[in-house]
Order: C-alpha cells, then structure tokens, then sequence
C-alpha cells in the first residue's frame, strides 16, 4: 500500500444540513452511487467542475494590443470584400 503524502491532504467535514455552502454525507454518498464512482472521485468530480467555471482557463495576457500590432494584423489579413462562412454542421435546405 502507498505511503500517504499528509502536506497533500486536508480535513474535510461534511455539514450538518445540505446548504449552497456544503453538503451531508448522505447527498455525497447519494451523488457518487448516481455517477458510479466513490466519494472522494464525487469530491474530485465537484471541485473540477467548479475551478473551470470559476477559474481562468488561460494565462493572462498583456492587455489590449498596440496601434502597431493592429496594424501588423490589418497588413497581413486582406482587408474589404464581402466574406461568408459555410458551416457543414446545419442543414440550410429547405423541404
């Protein structure tokens, strides 16, 4: 059996009643039967899916770009004349 690392562990208590800021053991239990995995991969699960709604998905960048850096973009991307796309993805047949 793997020695547990205890700097990478923390306490958790569940709460006493379900509420917007924890939940009991019994939603926990209940919520990992529902996706087929133990306790702590629901924990796991749950934290994951709140760092992408919550946290940036990507380094920060410099802020807005320079006069000179729209202009290297306007100079390599050809400028004026009608465009469109055409997307496979949705049927624009009519019956």
């Amino acid at each position: 059996m793997p020695s547990r690392n205890t700097v990478d562990q923390i306490a958790f208590r569940y709460r006493s009643v379900d509420s917007a800021t924890g939940v009991t053991r019994r939603t926990a239990k209940r919520l990992a039967e529902h996706l087929g995995v133990d306790e702590t991969q629901a924990i796991h699960r749950a934290l994951h899916e709140l760092a992408v709604r919550v946290l940036p998905q990507y380094e920060a960048d410099e802020g807005p770009l320079t006069a000179a850096q729209v202009r290297q973009i306007r100079k390599r991307v050809p400028q004026g004349g009608k465009r469109s796309v055409r997307s496979s993805l949705l049927d624009t047949e009519t019956a």
